[in-house]
């Protein structure tokens, strides 16, 4: 009883805090955004057993996740299944409102990187008994290890992979052919050789070239590059390279601002004010820039495939960028996760949901994720899931996931501003990695 007593206080007083610091300090009536409205479907509603399920898919695979339930429901008329798509942030504090109030959704997806956060609550259902290790269904050698990792917290399984999604590239093929670049070439490995690329790429309104002499810095009108998509996630990425790390290895120190950390965001900055291939981060819109034809390198994520698709841009994916010594790209992995009570008829319908999608992650890459599963990922046809493949295959080969905590969260918002204010040329990157350690060792300090 004292347990659960706690487990509620712990979890109110998270709620109360993640509602208290997302509200400015002054704000008035007009001020106050409504809370995001859900997207809420139904399959089978007049099925005998009845689950809901709560993700944040509220891009296009959302609307891959729901014909594929449609499918489901067709072939599973005894289940029926109501869906609700909720933006990521909204959905962290209201799946915490739902398990003080008891009343928790019988299945959810969530990253990989909140499995420690959740279960450190007590309320995720351990799932160990669903692997073929634990006398499941669910084959372990059919992901990869980094993966089955990320899916553990304690050493306990909590989690069911639904895909890798990551960072890579998409690029302007006809821009590259314009400057002279080689497309069947092996990309850069080299800082040097991809600032190199860029500024072949980044012309001025009068043609010249950011390596140009007579480049015009001020007027240019396509760049070779851009920072500001989800810097966060390209610092990772850049950190690992420069053999840097968020954290120590026991977890218990703020590393951010090491050496390599300060070389991997001046790399970033160096991009902007020095070498002029990129704008600066904030006010560009670069899936609109790319789109429009003024950014030939584009760093985002799978999930960026189907939008691509929409534009007329003759562009195809890479693997992402290596600016330090070694690869590194970051990942991370949509997961189902259960509510430790749940039991009986909804959660035999649960595992019957969770199986059939995962039994059908091909039809999943259509979202642009890459399948989770390893078997999938082999059967994807090349000429329809080119992306999913080459991205796929680099998550394998040396990505990263987020670090294992149970404040990753906290970590990361006391992180971005800071990538931000150096990326803007607001603070060098040693100040802004300063700042965000000391607030993040605060963090660490307190968990």
């Amino acid at each position: 009883m004292f347990k659960r007593l706690t487990l509620i206080a712990t979890l109110a007083l998270l709620v109360v805090f993640a509602i208290a610091f997302s509200l400015p300090m002054t704000i008035t009536a007009q001020d106050v955004a409504p809370e995001p409205t859900a997207i809420v479907s139904s399959f089978g509603s007049g099925a005998a057993t009845q689950i809901s399920f709560w993700n944040g898919l509220t891009g296009s695979d959302g609307e891959t996740l729901n014909a594929m339930l449609a499918q489901f429901s067709a072939e599973n008329p005894n289940i029926g299944v109501t869906t609700e798509i909720i933006p990521w942030n909204t959905l962290y504090t209201k799946l915490q409102a739902a398990f003080v109030a008891g009343t928790p959704p019988q299945v959810f997806i969530l990253h990989a990187s909140e499995v420690p956060q959740f279960a450190s609550y007590g309320v995720l259902k351990d799932l160990s008994s669903w692997y073929t290790s634990g006398g499941g269904w669910f084959p372990d050698d059919d992901i990869s290890a980094i993966t089955s990792n990320g899916m553990k917290y304690d050493g306990v399984t909590y989690g069911i992979p639904l895909d890798n999604h990551g960072r890579g590239l998409w690029i302007n093929s006809d821009m590259f052919t314009a400057a002279g670049i080689d497309l069947t070439a092996a990309p850069p490995t080299t800082y040097e050789g991809w600032v190199e690329l860029f500024q072949k790429l980044t012309l001025d309104a009068n043609g010249n070239n950011a390596a140009s002499a007579d480049f015009d810095p001020e007027n240019v009108v396509q760049w070779g590059y851009t920072v500001s998509e989800w810097p966060r996630v390209n610092f990772l990425a850049a950190l690992a390279q420069n053999g840097g790390s968020l954290v120590s290895e026991d977890g218990a120190t703020v590393t951010v601002n090491s050496e390599a950390g300060i070389a991997a965001l001046q790399q970033a900055v160096d991009l902007v004010y020095t070498y002029h291939v990129s704008p600066p981060e904030a006010g560009f819109d670069s899936w609109q820039g790319f789109a429009g034809g003024t950014v030939a390198v584009l760093p985002t994520g799978s999930w960026f495939r189907n939008f691509a698709a929409t534009t007329e841009i003759n562009g195809q994916a890479w693997p992402n960028v290596q600016f330090g010594a070694q690869p590194a790209t970051w990942f991370g992995a949509h997961t189902f996760m259960l509510p430790v009570g749940l039991e009986g008829d909804q959660l035999a319908a649960v595992q019957t949901l969770i199986q059939w999608v995962s039994e059908h992650q091909v039809d999943w890459a259509a979202s642009g994720q890459v399948p989770a599963r390893l078997s999938a990922q082999a059967a994807l046809d090349p000429a329809n899931y080119p992306s999913n493949i080459i991205l796929g295959q680099s998550f394998s080969d040396y990505g990263i996931l987020d670090i294992q905590s149970v404040a990753v969260q906290e970590l990361y918002a006391a992180l971005d501003p800071e990538l931000s204010a150096a990326l803007n040329n607001l603070k060098t990157p040693e100040q802004a990695l300063n700042d965000a350690a000391e607030r993040m060792q605060q963090v660490l300090d307190r968990n």
